[in-house]
């Protein structure tokens, strides 16, 4: 039994923020109360449901340079992220109930933390034949994503997408139209035009979400958009949502912080896929979040060595790692006033568990005892090389920052204390 006493309890499903107390027994939530004494003292800091981040690049197999499990799961513990969902674009991609046995097994194995893997839509993530869906999933799967590879064929998405809907399989889609999409690694305007990089329109986002969007409509398939990052894609999105369809839409932490003006200077870690966007469709995006037309926010962590990164801009591998500096990032949202404690911990915890049935995401009784303590308010300055990462590309090496997570809590073990 565990107890945690004196703590400001972030509850996403009522909304609240409360002073109490949590009992855990046998990896659950046994009880929450009033008060109580006793246990371990949280000092009145944050008490919320630990983080389940959507869209996790590891290295393993064929980058295991970039990224293993061991410092995957050590670099989520100490960001607060209860459970990983990883994606399948892996060396080789993870196609088969053979690659998803070997990954989920290394996962058991080494990772501190909660691993959920999404598996490959198509064989080889080439767009072109569509994986054993059925079969993957009764391995584990728990969703079906190319990762960043949109699919092209229209009539491969269909058949995809009518056979996951009898399944009741989620699909997860990178709504980038890939031909206009191709070689781009800036958002069109003045100032990728200034610095002579290749750039992409925003409304290639807007061009593949409707057309995806029209195939859910055929085959009442459910789908979930990675990453919405501009403001032409929304009114697509709200159309769905309005009409019923079964369509959720995430954006990475990188995209509601940062702007296209961040890459002025070359600076490759600044590189990401979809491209940072113009500071109106940054605002435009965190409304959707504000209003829950946006659900989820994920990390989009993307390990890269620094051979990929200390490259011309146009030739650097593009992503960014985000494990640890989720949280940090998301509490930029908070401190500015867009986003209360209790519905950032809807975007980051209980909306992606509701997406994926799991019945972690919440502060109740019976919930799983996945949590994470954290001080909101405490200042650092990120140092990169002191991420437990292997790979150190973040875009936010020596900013200020604020929100330090103290404790990380799976299925009731303490997997990370700070200073411990």
């Amino acid at each position: 039994m565990t107890l945690l006493t004196n703590a400001r309890l972030i509850d996403p499903e009522t909304g609240t923020e409360t002073l109490g107390a949590v009992k855990i027994e046998n990896g659950v939530i046994a009880e929450i109360l009033p008060e109580a004494q006793g246990g371990i003292d949280c000092g009145g800091k944050c008490l919320a449901p630990g983080i389940i981040d959507i869209g996790v690049k590891i290295g393993e197999p064929g980058e295991r340079h970039k990224e293993s499990f061991r410092t995957a799961g050590l670099s989520a513990a100490a960001g607060g992220v209860t459970t990983m969902v990883t994606r399948p674009d892996t060396t080789p991609a993870i196609d088969s109930p053979e690659m998803l046995d070997f990954f989920s097994r290394r996962a058991a194995d080494l990772a501190l933390v909660h691993v959920l893997p999404m598996a490959a839509l198509t064989k080889g993530r080439e767009g072109a034949e569509m994986t054993e869906i059925g079969f993957l999933r009764d391995a584990g799967a728990v969703a079906f994503t190319d990762g960043d590879r949109p699919v092209a064929n229209p009539k491969v998405l269909q058949r995809a997408l009518t056979y996951a809907a009898d399944l009741g399989a989620l699909v997860m889609a990178h709504p980038q139209e890939p031909t206009l999409s191709k070689g781009a690694c800036a958002t069109s305007g003045p100032l990728a035009s200034l610095m002579g990089l290749p750039a992409v329109s925003p409304m290639a986002e807007r061009i593949q979400l409707e057309r995806d969007l029209a195939l859910v409509e055929m085959t009442g398939s459910r789908y979930h958009a990675d990453q919405i990052t501009t403001a032409a894609a929304l009114p697509a999105l709200a159309r769905a949502k309005a009409a019923g369809l079964a369509v959720t839409a995430g954006v990475s932490a990188h995209h509601l912080t940062l702007n296209q003006l961040d890459i002025e200077g070359y600076r490759t870690f600044f590189k990401l896929k979809p491209p940072l966007r113009a500071e109106d469709d940054r605002m435009a995006v965190i409304e959707a979040v504000q209003s829950g037309l946006i659900d989820i926010i994920c990390s989009m962590h993307t390990p890269q060595d620094e051979e990929s990164k200390r490259l011309p801009f146009e030739e650097a591998a593009s992503g960014a790692v985000g494990l640890e500096t989720l949280l940090p990032a998301c509490m930029q949202l908070v401190h500015g006033g867009h986003l209360s404690l209790p519905g950032l911990f809807r975007a980051l915890a209980l909306n992606p568990a509701k997406l994926l049935g799991l019945a972690a995401g919440r502060l109740a009784v019976g919930a799983p005892a996945d949590l994470v303590l954290f001080d909101p308010a405490k200042p650092f300055v990120l140092q990169r090389a002191s991420l437990r990462s292997k790979s150190k590309n973040t875009p936010y090496d020596l900013r200020r920052m604020e929100g330090v997570v103290l404790r990380t809590f799976v299925s009731g073990e303490q997997v990370f204390a700070l200073d411990a």
